[in-house]
């Protein structure tokens, strides 16, 4: 059975502190005092380098929890906007686990993006941080190699010399260099994409989105996240990527690429080359900061797979909340579809989502613990860097940090903050049917956890 209550030992990110220590003598300053000596005007020797002290330091026990009273209080004006909508939240402390306030937690709501936090804790659960994706390809018969899928959403046909969308991805140059050493010679290409089953598209799953550059359809191989133009965030996506990431091989490697295929099974052959994504951590980072959604249906199916599960959307799905049921967190009015939170018809509670903060934040899960650090900071990174950048929510700029959601009339945001004493808070806050100011109302929400005091 799952305590009621966990202790947990939290902790607070403290910037850099540099300090410069400069000297500088100058003829006019010995003038002024008065002193016409050759040592007044020599060229002092330069200052030593300016150094840094980064540090992660613990948030003292001792700072006072707010109160719920004073909570409550505090949070009456912000919580009545009616911009807000249909809205449910949670705020925890993290120390004790104690609940401070709550509106309708276990009430199913859209999440929206922050679903990815759910995939995100799952994956850390149980992959390896290192772990990697792997592409190969393989000769099925004299004159066709075949481009088998691993997962990697992060391939990318970049040349040599340019940069890739996604940070450390590989590259087809690289697999194409590897198939003309092996000595053999190519006609034709085919791709396999057996590692995924199932459909492409999620339920709730708006088409015009690849269109708009929100998802790709999930195929086991794809370039740069399915994007067709990967110099840019406004990029639409690709309906046919692994036909696309085919062809690209097939342009590499000098053949025709309009005579790719895509195979109905899977290909068996010898392998001549292989390549291997980003490691695990680096492409949670990366899907969270930019809540990419392409990024976080793979990570479900990389979890499925993990867990002897299809790499399918219900695959993913199924292999996140066992995860997370694993670690007592509770998901029994969870309804997903999907991975990253992009189906309308997904739903989570503001219980769910602040336990599993409260979980990485606490000292039960040690495994977790990093997804403090991958979650957006305030005004300084990721999804959140020009947020709570004015007058109403500046105060909580650098002591917040969260995963956003948004999609159409609904807009979410699950993390942790630290307040002016110095007690760091957990807290998720969902807003559906949400009016046309619905995310400032929801950030000035959450910035008065940070300034309220709260403590009366």
């Amino acid at each position: 059975m799952r305590p009621t209550r966990w202790r947990r030992s939290t902790y607070a990110l403290v910037g850099f502190a540099v300090v410069f220590v400069v000297a500088i003598v100058v003829a006019a300053a010995a003038l002024i005092a008065g002193r016409h000596t050759s040592e007044a005007v020599a060229v002092k020797p330069a200052p030593a380098p300016a150094t840094a002290d980064p540090g992660v330091v613990p948030v003292p026990d001792t700072a006072d929890m707010p109160t719920v009273a004073g909570l409550a209080n505090a949070l009456r004006g912000v919580v009545a906007d009616p911009n807000l909508g249909q809205f449910t939240g949670r705020i925890t402390d993290a120390l004790t686990g104690d609940e401070l306030w709550s509106q309708g937690p276990h009430v199913p709501m859209q999440p929206a993006s922050v679903n990815k936090m759910l995939t995100t804790a799952a994956a850390l659960l149980t992959l390896d941080r290192d772990a990697r994706l792997t592409t190969t390809v393989v000769v099925t018969s004299p004159g066709t190699v075949v481009l088998v899928g691993g997962g990697d959403p992060t391939l990318s046909a970049a040349p040599r010399g340019t940069d890739t969308w996604y940070r450390d991805a590989a590259r087809i140059v690289d697999l194409a260099d590897q198939v003309r050493r092996s000595g053999t010679t190519v006609r034709t290409v085919a791709v396999d994409v057996s590692a995924y089953s199932g459909p492409t598209m999620a339920p709730g799953w708006d088409p015009a989105d690849i269109d708009g550059g929100d998802i790709a359809p999930m195929e086991a191989v794809m370039l740069d996240g399915g994007r067709t133009q990967p110099v840019t965030v406004d990029s639409a996506r690709s309906r046919t990527p692994a036909l696309d990431a085919g062809r690209a091989l097939a342009i590499a490697l000098g053949v025709d690429p309009q005579k790719v295929t895509v195979l109905p099974s899977a290909a068996r052959g010898r392998e001549i080359a292989s390549v291997q994504s980003p490691p695990l951590i680096q492409r949670l980072r990366d899907m969270m900061n930019a809540s990419d959604n392409v990024m976080a249906e793979s990570t479900g199916r990389e979890v499925a797979e993990a867990t002897g599960r299809p790499q399918s959307f219900a695959g993913g799905v199924s292999a996140v909340l066992a995860a997370l049921d694993d670690a007592g967190i509770d998901t029994g009015e969870a309804r997903l579809l999907d991975s990253s939170g992009l189906s309308v018809d997904d739903r989570l509670t503001a219980e769910t989502l602040d336990e599993v903060v409260g979980a990485a934040a606490g000292d039960d899960h040690p495994r977790l613990r990093p997804l403090v650090d991958l979650l957006p900071i305030a005004g300084g990174s990721g999804t959140l860097s020009n947020r709570y950048l004015d007058s109403a929510g500046r105060g909580a700029a650098g002591y917040l940090r969260a995963k956003t959601g948004s999609l159409t009339a609904t807009n979410s945001l699950a993390g942790i903050v630290t307040d002016t004493s110095g007690r760091v808070l957990t807290f998720a806050l969902l807003s559906n049917q949400a009016g046309p100011s619905g995310r400032t109302a929801l950030d000035a929400f959450a910035a008065t956890l940070r300034t309220c005091g709260c403590r009366s």
